[in-house]
């Protein structure tokens, strides 16, 4: 029971604070996303992945229906948005001590996490 429970916290952590993200991203656009791939010299089409990892991966998550999959999407999201724009803060300290990409590595070892334990006995699917 324990472990069903602390995976369920684990989905809800991870895949509700992601959410907000894909929230703010339906209310704001993919235009800044669209900037960011456009100065790597890609196609403006694959800020639309970003709906995959914010809000079709955290919803699964959420729901324990296909959650290592839905993980997985969030996983490739963070590490995608390292790789473009976060590169510089792999080695960087704030002024305050906290490391540079810590949120992005809580959302990716969380994810991480989901993706290999699976989702858990309290969500929509029981054999995740």
């Amino acid at each position: 029971m324990a472990d069903d429970l602390s995976k369920l916290f684990l989905r809800l952590s991870v895949g509700g604070m992601m959410l907000f993200h894909g929230v703010h991203t339906l209310l704001t656009g993919l235009d800044p996303l669209k900037t960011i791939l456009s100065a790597h010299g890609l196609p403006e089409a694959l800020a639309y992945g970003a709906y995959l990892g914010e809000i079709v991966g955290p919803v699964l998550v959420l729901l324990g229906m296909f959650a290592r999959a839905g993980a997985a999407l969030i996983a490739l999201e963070v590490v995608a948005l390292i790789a473009l724009g976060g590169l510089a803060q792999l080695i960087a300290v704030s002024g305050d001590g906290a490391y540079g990409l810590e949120v992005e590595t809580l959302y990716l070892f969380g994810a991480l996490a989901i993706a290999i334990s699976g989702g858990g006995k309290w969500g929509l699917a029981r054999h995740d």
